[in-house]
């Protein structure tokens, strides 16, 4: 096939004010945009990325073709008010470092679309990455609203008028790697993997419950961050987890954001569990994504954010985590993958299947797509639809 001419795109993105960009503390939004920033100008467009600085990364660099730009953020408080007070200061400053000349605005910040003024109004993408609790109004004046997932759709839906609804444009998130080698499932080991915030919200005491009476010869690895500035519950309640699990084979690593080091983590384990209760928290779930890439089959509650892209039986297993009952539920979902080696590993194999429905490449071409319609600019060889 020749190659396709195109017409570059000028990309703004506007990270969080609580995290930075590379990743070196974390975060699955950062994650994300850290590779789709790197693809967009892989694919030959222009990207600017403006993020929290850190005292590790320069102020200004470009590295795989995107400018990052780094402005004082902050740590995350535990304020709701004065997240959005940090956020607002920081917005603020975000905005002043927008090209004159870019072509598309993309931000996930409460007030950076509201901040930016003349004409860039106009070239506004709002990245939806959580449940909206009311503010889509706000952004009456953004041409493109994306959104990660259905359940982020729907709620998007009931707060906005009919005939706002074609401003949105579903794209989910992407695997933040790609490359990654063959996995052979039946030579995985017996590990039960966790991966995200240590907080009362992802189930956790959930899953220890569970665990402890499950086969001893399986080992239990809980990977993420408890500190309260990065989105934890706090060391209280990491020693409450250590207390209920005793002296259970139960391994808790502390923060990883070294991604090679997690990608082991991930190499090695045959079960990732993720037993979130957080009805209107949860809007996508990068981490049971990024372990299905690796052959792991995911083992998650019944929220609505992973129907998407989990389904009972064909590649992974979904528990009850409202019913009385959601700890023996849990306990039987493990336990059968488990002692049934066969079912674990054709779970695995479909599981697998991520690596090209989410793909960097795939997603990012999904967003220039969108842009196209925004801007104006689009692939001279590809029709125009009517």
């Amino acid at each position: 096939m020749p190659n396709e001419k195109k017409e570059s795109v000028k990309i703004s993105i506007i990270q969080g004010a609580f995290l930075p960009v590379p990743p070196v503390l974390g975060g699955a939004v950062e994650k994300i945009w850290y590779k789709l920033g790197q693809e967009f100008a892989a694919l030959g467009h222009e990207v600017v990325h403006i993020g929290r600085s850190h005292p590790d990364l320069p102020n200004k660099n470009k590295s795989h073709g995107v400018t990052y730009v780094r402005i004082t953020g902050y740590d995350t408080p535990s304020s709701i008010v004065r997240l959005k007070w940090r956020d607002l200061l920081y917005s603020v400053r975000a905005v002043k470092e927008i090209p004159e000349d870019t072509d598309i605005v993309i931000t996930n910040t409460f007030w950076s679309p509201l901040l930016v003024s003349g004409p860039l109004r106009k070239k506004v993408c709002v990245s939806v990455e959580r449940l909206p609790k009311g503010q889509m109004w706000l952004y009456k004046q953004a041409p493109l609203l994306r959104v990660n997932s259905g359940p982020v759709a729907d709620a998007i839906r009931r707060e906005l008028p009919v005939q706002q609804h074609r401003r949105m444009v579903i794209i989910p998130n992407p695997l933040p790697f790609q490359g990654l080698p063959p996995v052979h499932v039946d030579e995985k080991k017996h590990v039960l993997l966790y991966v995200g915030r240590l907080h009362p919200e992802k189930g956790l005491e959930l899953l220890i419950k569970a665990f402890k009476t499950l086969n001893s010869g399986w080992k239990l690895r809980i990977v993420g961050p408890s500190d309260v500035s990065t989105g934890g519950g706090g060391q209280p309640y990491l020693e409450s987890l250590k207390q209920l699990a005793g002296d259970a084979n139960v391994e808790f690593t502390g923060p990883v954001f070294d991604m090679n080091l997690l990608n082991e983590y991930y190499a090695e384990a045959s079960i990732f569990v993720y037993p979130s209760v957080a009805e209107k928290g949860e809007t996508f779930g990068l981490a049971p994504l990024e372990a299905m890439a690796w052959g792991c089959v995911p083992v998650v509650s019944d929220l609505a954010c992973f129907r998407d892209f989990i389904h009972h039986g064909a590649n992974g297993l979904v528990f009850d985590h409202r019913s009385n009952d959601a700890v023996a539920l849990l306990n039987k979902a493990i336990d059968g993958l488990q002692t049934d080696a066969e079912r674990r590993h054709k779970l695995a194999e479909q599981a697998l299947n991520v690596r090209q429905s989410h793909s960097v490449s795939y997603i990012a071409s999904q967003f220039i797509d969108a842009f196209e319609g925004i801007t104006g600019k689009r692939n001279v060889d590809k029709p125009i639809a009517l």
